[in-house]
């Protein structure tokens, strides 16, 4: 599926309608480039569990928000597939939670969701969802 996005909100939108097809246990891949709008999808995708306060982890490498499904916010961008299996990662994928991973290109993930987003400043977002079959 190809969206446009012309504005954050926009984006925060398209993420908050992909919520709808996530459950316990999703995984869902982002990737795209710096200020594409990967964690304006994911306060998106939050809103709809009824959590509100989203900020990317990029310095603590995970964000856990309760809300009517638990979600577990990651950010890739600086660990490699070694540290990723070693900071305990895969016992997130069985919690009974959704795993939202950005910087995904960085590490190795299971067959999950995919969120392509392409484009930076005032630019339209190009946004590519390809989606997995339930786990």
């Amino acid at each position: 599926m190809l969206l446009f996005s012309d504005s954050e909100e926009k984006t925060e939108k398209i993420g908050e309608e992909f919520a709808k097809d996530l459950h316990r246990n999703s995984v869902v891949a982002f990737y795209g480039d710096l200020g594409a709008g990967k964690t304006a999808f994911i306060r998106g995708i939050c809103r709809h569990f009824g959590i509100n306060s989203v900020h990317s982890p990029t310095f603590g490498l995970v964000n856990e928000y309760q809300g009517e499904i638990p979600i577990y916010h990651f950010d890739a961008y600086r660990i490699d597939a070694d540290g990723w299996y070693d900071s305990g990662f895969d016992e997130y994928l069985d919690a009974g939670g959704i795993c939202l991973i950005e910087w995904s290109e960085n590490v190795e993930l299971p067959p999950c969701n995919e969120v392509h987003i392409s484009g930076s400043g005032d630019m339209v977002r190009e946004i590519e969802i390809i989606k997995e079959e339930r786990r």
